[in-house]
């Protein structure tokens, strides 16, 4: 914490060399600090995003609800996170999307890791939420086909695309789906058809889930 005070940055992941950083929520910028040519842009299109993330959020939701109400407040492995708050976060990571995409709504860090509220404190009532949340996200997707997906897109982890944000939000939510369904093994419960390699293929992420 001390050497991220004195570099001037307030939280990771950072990049630093000298007296210098980069915030490293963006692999391009990364790769444009470290003066390295390497293709970073999002392996899937604008269009294959919109149409596997609808997919992803249905496992989610089905994964809800199969948690039992009395593991909801049991905490995460390795992280101070509850199963009650990891499972509403899979849906408010698309809810600061959509608030960022329809309402111009800052694409706040305070939005994307906002807390459930009280009223949802049964997994019935996070997975109400999910199917809420995923309806909401196919109508916007239906009139947003077209459009330009590499516009700026100002975030809380600086300026990136349309196209960048909306592959952070899908593969985002597919890591922590997938957390959901180690946790469900962990209850002793068999996740109910689990994301398979074809859901995640060209999403950045590891063969690993990590916590």
């Amino acid at each position: 914490m001390a050497r991220l005070r004195a570099l001037g940055a307030r939280s990771v992941p950072v990049v630093a060399r000298g007296g210098h950083y980069v915030f490293a929520q963006v692999i391009k910028d990364v790769a444009a600090f470290l003066g390295l040519d390497e293709p970073t842009g999002p392996a899937l299109s604008a269009p294959d995003l919109l149409n596997r993330y609808p997919a992803i959020l249905a496992a989610g939701i089905r994964h809800v609800r199969q948690m039992p109400d009395e593991r909801l407040a049991d905490e995460l492995p390795n992280r101070p996170r509850s199963w009650r708050v990891l499972m509403h976060h899979v849906f408010q990571i698309p809810t600061a999307f959509l608030d960022f995409e329809e309402g111009n709504a800052p694409f706040s860090y305070e939005n994307v890791v906002a807390p459930p509220p009280d009223a949802l404190a049964t997994s019935a009532a996070i997975a109400a939420f999910g199917e809420a949340v995923g309806a909401r996200f196919e109508r916007w997707a239906a009139g947003a086909r077209d459009g330009d997906f590499t516009a700026p897109a100002l975030t809380y982890f600086g300026e990136t695309t349309r196209h960048d944000l909306l592959e952070r939000t899908v593969w985002h939510s597919a890591q922590h789906v997938r957390q959901l369904a180690s946790l469900l093994e962990r209850a002793g419960l068999e996740p109910d058809r689990p994301l398979a390699k074809a859901d995640l293929a060209g999403l950045p992420l590891t063969g690993r889930v990590w916590d």
